[in-house]
């Protein structure tokens, strides 16, 4: 059961609040945004504020959410185009590079990882509309190419971890120490050519 969802109310100015909130979150992080400041940024009282959201981390955790869904929907929606797998795969790769090199993406993960142990849920509803859904959707691409003869894969969702894990590798570990934030298109794409030669190497159909 999704506590957090069951607590949004809807209403016409909801989109403004996101807007408002997703500005606010990024610019001061969790801990450091004021209600008064997402309010102004929106457009709205705080008592509309508060008619959706009846506390910060709700609304932080659907701001996470919806971000996190619209990279997702993003990344299958490029792969259903792919002519072939190795492009399909390339695809996910730079998808998955990108989000992770993004200013979103490297705020969204320090956010709910800074504030899990106070609000264990933020962690769960990260994990569930970020990584949880995208190695699903990565997964069901990787059925189908395997029922076509595309891969010769055992176990899918083994698979879709592997492949996500390995378009983190050199950033990710950067990203979390602080060592470095920002990367050249040289470097982003080095780690997809070699994501993208590795699984192809462990997974592709042979010949």
């Amino acid at each position: 059961m999704n506590v957090i969802a069951e607590t949004i109310k809807k209403g016409r100015k909801f989109d403004q609040v996101i807007e408002g909130a997703r500005a606010i979150f990024m610019r001061d992080g969790f801990e450091g945004a004021n209600v008064d400041d997402i309010a102004k940024a929106a457009g709205v009282s705080k008592a509309t504020l508060y008619s959706y959201f009846p506390d910060k981390r709700v609304l932080f955790a659907e701001v996470a959410r919806q971000e996190c869904e619209r990279q997702s929907q993003s990344t299958i929606s490029v792969v259903d185009t792919a002519t072939d797998p190795r492009e399909a795969i390339s695809h996910i790769a730079w998808a998955m590079v990108e989000f992770v090199t993004s200013d979103f993406g490297i705020n969204v993960f320090r956010i709910c990882v800074a504030e899990s142990a106070r609000f264990p849920e933020l962690g769960c509803q990260f994990y569930d509309s970020g990584p949880k859904l995208v190695r699903e959707r990565v997964g069901e691409y990787l059925s189908c190419a395997v029922a076509q003869g595309h891969f010769e894969i055992d176990d899918v969702e083994l698979a879709a971890e592997q492949l996500m894990e390995l378009t983190k590798t050199y950033i990710f570990p950067r990203i979390l120490c602080g060592i470095q934030l920002k990367f050249s298109m040289e470097e982003k794409k080095r780690i997809v050519d070699g994501a993208v030669d590795m699984f192809m190497a462990r997974y592709a159909a042979k010949a």
